[in-house]
């Protein structure tokens, strides 16, 4: 495994590639888990060579204070890509991505932007379309692999390269688990042992919406989903949403050509957890 931090570096292996290879990447904000590794384990399956970032973007945190308590694991993260041996691992500092001008640029992703988590985070977006674009230009993938806890980020992704027209095919890859159902996030290892033994409540909560939706329409769902979290000792519900997939609008009549998915973002504390489930 080849550990490069340096733009050139990496650029100068890439382009010493035989003709024809192809390039799997995952990006990732390090502090990795399972679910980060099972990405790279498809990458693998479907490309020649497999790149990993590892770069926690100072750009798309609205909140300093999340920036500064997001979880940082090098050494382990660098461990456990070895043990799956993947090829390439790319871990640049913010001033060699960003040469000295840390800012992002505008993106208009059709509306895409506004909805759940653009609606609470200020820039975060635009955040996410400047890294992942100049990762893109970087390592020059194939294909590119993202989980779908963070499904509006994919379907924002999608977006860029699709009005960018950049040579990249986005893989979207099912939620990884707990065994109890907690959706796998770099923020889990900040939960106090409390707050982790109550984090199923979350992904129940959801599968109860799942049923619920199958008979009721999306405002009585939404009503059953705020009572739940009103009592809640230890999480604060930020929102929750049923939305088109595809556009990300709140559901409004029920459309049997269209599909669905309930998206969450909750508080434990000061952690913030993000969920979502297809419909």
């Amino acid at each position: 495994m080849l550990v490069f931090a340096k733009i050139k570096s990496v650029q100068k292996k890439l382009k010493s590639l035989k003709n024809g290879t192809t390039i799997g990447f995952v990006p990732t904000m390090g502090a990795l888990h399972e679910g980060h590794l099972s990405l790279v384990e498809k990458a693998k399956k479907e490309n020649d060579i497999v790149v990993v970032s590892i770069f926690v973007n100072p750009t798309q945190f609205d909140n300093v204070e999340d920036l500064i308590n997001y979880p940082k694991t090098i050494d382990k993260d660098l461990e456990l890509l070895k043990s799956i041996f993947c090829d390439i691992v790319f871990t640049p500092t913010p001033e060699e991505i960003y040469a000295n001008d840390i800012q992002s640029q505008s993106f208009d992703f059709d509306g895409l932007e506004f909805q759940m988590e653009g609606k609470f985070r200020e820039g975060h977006f635009n955040g996410v379309g400047t890294i992942v674009e100049r990762l893109f230009e970087i390592v020059k993938p194939h294909k590119a692999y993202f989980g779908e806890k963070d499904f509006q980020q994919i379907q924002i992704i999608r977006k860029m390269a699709e009005k960018r027209n950049l040579p990249v095919q986005i893989i979207s890859c099912p939620i990884h688990r707990e065994n109890d159902g907690l959706a796998m996030s770099s923020r889990n290892i900040r939960l106090t042992k409390e707050q982790r033994a109550d984090a199923p409540f979350i992904y129940e909560t959801l599968n109860k919406a799942k049923i619920q939706f199958g008979t009721k329409n999306a405002s009585e769902v939404l009503k059953c989903v705020e009572n739940e979290f009103k009592n809640h000792p230890l999480f604060t519900l930020e929102y929750f949403e049923i939305a088109d997939e595809d556009t990300l609008l709140p559901v409004e009549t029920k459309n049997s050509t269209k599909k669905y998915r309930a998206f969450i973002a909750i508080f434990a504390g000061k952690v913030r957890l993000i969920d979502n489930i297809s419909l």
